[in-house]
């Protein structure tokens, strides 16, 4: 496991590698420099970092050399480059390669600082998406695990609308995949040789919102150095995804609603008008339509992002998919963690799925994790070692003392009934707003109903 906020600095010039190296230190990070992109992967083979940031031209291995082959060796681990030849063409190339983010020489306390702290801070929601050398490997084109029947609702809605130019509002609760359902979107449609960005609304201060949505033109503020493309440019011919706009300031709703509606945009300092040509895609965990009337989110911009929403199920709505999920994470994350063969004792697996997992799959997905890597040495996880993760996660269990002759299918039924008695307790017997919690559709959850025994349920 890595060091908490530990950095890896990448540049032949030692006076600008060390610069940017002292000026993190300073903040609190752990950093290091290392003279060249061959000697980073010979030093990341030794320990973990939580972010890389590497110049570009260099000796040898080019910083965009180095990010292809870190998105194969660690596919997790963001990458930010670094550039006194920075342009859009160089910066969409580095964003398609997965490039976290980039900065231009010569560069600012300020701006290095914050471009920092967003990726860190974004990394982590960026880890609920499989790995990209991992999606390949994903049973379905669009990167979704399982086969239950509210996921095949969603599965469909998002296969009928990535094709078209349609904005898309991606719904759901916090951890069950709305940047992979974004990121399929745009894969599955025909803009996907383009490049996909995404900007995080929920991690931006307002006073940045604009700069980093549009970019820059030089001397448009203090520190603005050089001209910077913003997200909208670096999207071009491709798709932005606009994750988290719940969160957004209605100031920074405003300079939105003015790109979605007219599709163009100027610099921050620039007095050109820019076409904006990309397919908008967002994401909320939010639910807009009350914020709407609570007088918090502008109805217009709502109309404007809600023109095919599509609602992904929290976990407990989709329980015939636990297993395929578990078993898919074990065979991915074993495989990044030098233990390809790590399974789960069936009752160990019995355990897990009665969990309530309210941070969803990335939840799973990350405790799937810690059992690969803290288990003890062995391909079978065993009951016990999962009891003691998860009482040293803080996680007060939920017992699954039923006898052992209870099916998985059994449980998923009981678990499924008291989610969907659960909506329907949280929506006052409203059964449109109970299936828009669980992230079905109103005929779904008819059918789950009457499955469930539950049609004279409230």
């Amino acid at each position: 496991m890595s060091d908490a906020n530990s950095i890896l600095v990448v540049d032949d010039d030692e006076a600008v590698g060390k610069v940017i190296a002292a000026l993190l230190t300073q903040d609190g990070y752990k950093t290091t420099w290392v003279g060249s992109a061959e000697a980073a992967l010979a030093t990341l083979e030794k320990r973990a970092f939580d972010l890389l940031i590497s110049d570009v031209r260099m000796p040898g291995l080019s910083g965009l050399e180095l990010l292809k082959v870190l998105r194969v060796k660690s596919p997790e681990l963001p990458v930010i480059l670094l550039t006194a030849h920075g342009s859009v063409p160089m910066a969409v190339e580095a964003m398609r390669e997965g490039a976290a983010d980039f900065m231009l020489k010569p560069f600012n306390r300020e701006e290095v600082l914050f471009v920092v702290k967003k990726v860190l801070a974004g990394s982590e929601g960026e880890r609920a998406a499989p790995p990209r050398a991992a999606r390949a490997k994903v049973e379905n084109a669009d990167g979704m695990v399982g086969r239950s029947a509210s996921l095949e609702e969603a599965r469909g809605l998002l296969r009928q609308a990535a094709p078209s130019m349609a904005t898309v509002l991606v719904l759901g609760e916090s951890g069950t995949g709305k940047e992979l359902a974004a990121r399929a979107l745009h894969a599955l449609s025909p803009r996907n040789k383009g490049p996909f960005v995404p900007l995080n609304c929920g991690g931006l201060p307002e006073s940045l919102f604009e700069s980093e949505l549009f970019g820059y033109e030089k001397g448009a503020f203090t520190g603005a150095v050089g001209a910077k493309p913003g997200r909208v440019g670096l999207a071009q011919g491709g798709t932005l995804f606009l994750d988290e706009v719940g969160e957004l300031s209605p100031a920074s709703q405003v300079k939105l609603l003015r790109l979605v509606q007219e599709r163009q945009y100027e610099r921050l300092g620039g007095t050109q008008t820019l076409k904006a040509d990309v397919r908008f895609v967002a994401a909320t965990h939010r639910d807009l339509g009350e914020m709407v009337k609570a007088g918090t989110f502008r109805a217009d911009l709502y109309h404007r992002l809600n023109v095919v929403p599509l609602s992904l199920p929290p976990l407990r709505a989709r329980l015939d998919d636990f297993e395929p999920l578990t078993r898919h994470f074990l065979q991915v994350l074993g495989a990044q963690n030098a233990r390809p063969q790590a399974t789960l004792a069936p009752e160990a697996l019995r355990l897990l799925a009665a969990q309530k997992w309210e941070g969803n799959v990335r939840e799973l997905q990350n405790f799937i994790e810690r059992l690969v890597v803290l288990a003890p040495p062995g391909d079978l996880i065993t009951l016990a070692t999962v009891e003691k993760e998860l009482a040293r996660a803080g996680v007060t269990t939920r017992p699954f003392d039923a006898p052992s002759s209870d099916s998985l299918p059994e449980r998923r039924k009981d678990a499924e009934r008291q989610a969907v008695e659960e909506a329907l307790t949280k929506a006052h017997g409203n059964r449109s707003v109970a299936a828009r919690i669980l992230g079905v559709s109103r005929r779904t959850l008819y059918n789950k109903l009457e499955v469930l025994g539950l049609m004279g349920a409230p």
